[in-house]
């Protein structure tokens, strides 16, 4: 069955993969964030649920935001964002059902791709410990209903998550990610490989579209791009990079403040702002109306 609405987001990325060039992701967590990282000249972007977590509720991420949350978060980012953008559905929040419905959501909210993930709920993020993850047969049954809502209902790219390598081994992670590809995920992801020689053995041995997850101070090697694609990933995500560089402008900076050395904080010039939130935008799009005005 073809799905009712077809999206133009999804198409771009599955073109972005079938190029065949390397895809470096930086994560946005917010509207803003996502502007910039267009603004940049990225050709995709993925909203990190420990980034958001952070970012709207000051907690981390450790299934404290709910399915409503992540959505509403997801519809902020899209909106402010012309390019594709890939969102952390983290488990699908529930059983297979609640999977397809929180896929079919994403993808209204005009997201490109979906996470869904095998972690035990609530799950937390891949570079902390106590993680664990359910049976082989119900991480199975959350992407086969993950691709049958890209397929019945509205269509969205699949990625597929696997942290089995923490607790049962790179062989039982591999063999996820290899079922994974067989039921139709398009982008297989087999979180936080321990060594380059994990990294070439999982890249070998899965096929299909691999992405490697870099988290600077995690547990997987944190290769530049070239090696990484020399290995065999085609995309690589980095979750933590803006929110940690956001954090420490704004540590440094409120240092200031509260030195009263304010003049001295490395501030992005007012008019540079302004350009990047979209003032300048917004009054040229006004400009047409007569009863328009600026402040």
């Amino acid at each position: 069955m073809a799905p009712n609405n077809m999206n133009k987001m999804a198409e771009t990325l599955r073109q972005q993969i079938a190029s065949g060039k390397f895809l470096p992701m930086p994560s946005c967590f917010d509207g803003l964030s996502a502007k910039m990282i267009e603004q940049a000249g990225f050709d995709l972007s993925f909203m990190s649920g420990f980034a958001a977590s952070a970012a709207r509720l000051g907690a981390p991420d450790l299934g404290l935001m709910s399915y409503g949350e992540v959505l509403d978060q997801a519809r902020n980012v899209t909106e402010a964002s012309s390019i594709p953008v890939i969102v952390d559905g983290d488990t699908g929040y529930g059983n297979a059902m609640n999977v397809y419905r929180t896929v079919s959501g994403f993808a209204r909210a005009g997201c490109a791709g979906v996470l869904i993930e095998d972690q035990l709920s609530p799950k937390r993020c891949g570079h902390t410990p106590g993680k664990d993850v359910v049976s082989r047969e119900e991480a199975f049954d959350r992407i086969q209903a993950a691709v049958d809502a890209s397929r019945e209902d509205t269509d969205i790219v699949i990625m597929g998550r696997t942290d089995a390598n923490h607790t049962h081994g790179l062989s039982e992670a591999i063999h996820r990610g290899q079922r994974y590809h067989e039921l139709g995920a398009e982008i297989i992801f087999v979180e936080a490989p321990k060594s380059i020689d994990e990294m070439r053995t999982l890249c070998r041995e899965v096929p299909g579209c691999k992405l490697a997850n870099i988290v600077e101070g995690g547990l997987t090697p944190d290769l530049p791009m070239s090696g990484l694609e020399e290995i065999g990933y085609q995309m690589a995500v980095y979750p933590l990079t803006l929110l940690a560089a956001s954090m420490e402008a704004m540590k440094l900076a409120l240092g200031h403040i509260k030195t009263d050395s304010r003049q001295d904080a490395v501030l992005m010039d007012f008019s540079e702002l302004r350009n990047c939130i979209g003032f300048n935008e917004y009054y040229e799009a006004s400009s047409r109306y007569e009863t328009s005005y600026r402040k």
